[in-house]
């Protein structure tokens, strides 16, 4: 009989294909959108469950499988790739007003403005401070090389310095690389400690002509104060792929600045990305099925894994 393998949401045909595809040989996937009523009858014969951030699970599901001291895992970076890629989109769509030129276009306005005063700025020669240098900040680092540009990090683990000079950057406190920095890409996890990392202060120290990129996760900046930078011109442009609401509100003032760029949190959802995250799932059950530990468990739960 085969092991079932509680599988939610579900999934537009096409996606859940590749999942059923990749599902290891004596298991099954049972796919059941948890705000269903057979959510919960379907979870109590299933040795795992398989699902997505985005899936509404509630705080008591969390809270019984960790009180039953099931580990629960992330997908182990399965989107680092796509999140890196994006963000050195949101910084070359940013510098080059992308949304701006494309919107004009749409209007029927061609070339508009004066060039001394809308300006769109070259990548190369640039320095680009990136902060974080987690999975995803090393990758972002690896495409960055080939624009020719110098690269500042910091991060509260600071790498050796024979790993610093193998990936061609240099560790400085954060008020530094913001000083510095023509370009500053955000990539930390969200906490009390980074909540708000970048407010008032923090934009006031970076250059007029520099930019903002953030790619992990909203309430790291501060919104109203990105907003008062960008109207005021004390930083040149901003580009987005998350924000503090999601989807955010209609009167959210960024929502009306002409020198940002914003993406609907979708870095991660490359076509490309759903087997890379499925393989990743799979592979874990796999480990706990054979007795392994599995990898990539959420932080707060890695004392429940023997």
């Amino acid at each position: 009989m085969a092991t079932k393998i509680l599988f939610s949401p579900r999934f537009p045909k096409p996606i859940y294909d590749i999942a059923v595809e990749m599902t290891p040989p004596g298991f099954e996937l049972v796919p059941v959108d948890s705000n269903a009523p057979q959510f919960l009858e379907a979870a109590k014969d299933a040795e795992y469950f398989m699902g997505f951030g985005r899936n509404p699970l509630s705080h008591d599901f969390y809270a019984a499988a960790k009180k039953a001291k099931v580990p629960i895992s992330n997908n182990g970076g399965a989107n680092s790739v796509a999140v890196a890629e994006h963000a050195v989109m949101l910084i070359l769509a940013t510098l080059k007003k992308l949304a701006w030129q494309h919107k004009n276009c749409v209007d029927g306005k061609w070339r508009v403005g004066d060039f001394a005063e809308q300006r769109f700025y070259e990548l190369e020669g640039k320095t680009v401070g990136v902060v974080g240098l987690g999975n995803i900040g090393k990758k972002v680092v690896r495409r960055l090389h080939g624009f020719d540009v110098d690269i500042l990090y910091y991060d509260i683990l600071r790498l050796p310095e024979h790993e610093e000079d193998a990936l061609g950057v240099r560790f400085v406190l954060l008020d530094e690389l913001l000083k510095r920095s023509d370009v500053v890409t955000l990539h930390v996890p969200l906490s009390p400690q980074t909540k708000d990392m970048i407010s008032e202060r923090q934009l006031g120290l970076m250059k007029p002509t520099a930019i903002l990129v953030n790619t992990c996760r909203g309430p790291v900046v501060d919104e109203m104060a990105l907003h008062k930078a960008l109207i005021t011109k004390k930083i040149a442009g901003a580009g987005l792929d998350v924000m503090v609401d999601e989807p955010p509100s209609k009167d959210n003032p960024l929502l009306n600045v002409e020198n940002i760029t914003i993406t609907p949190h979708t870095a991660g959802p490359t076509w490309e990305n759903w087997a890379k995250a499925f393989r990743n799932a799979f592979d874990n059950i796999l480990r706990v099925h054979e007795g392994r530990k599995p990898m990539w468990v959420v932080p707060e739960l890695r004392g429940l894994v023997q």
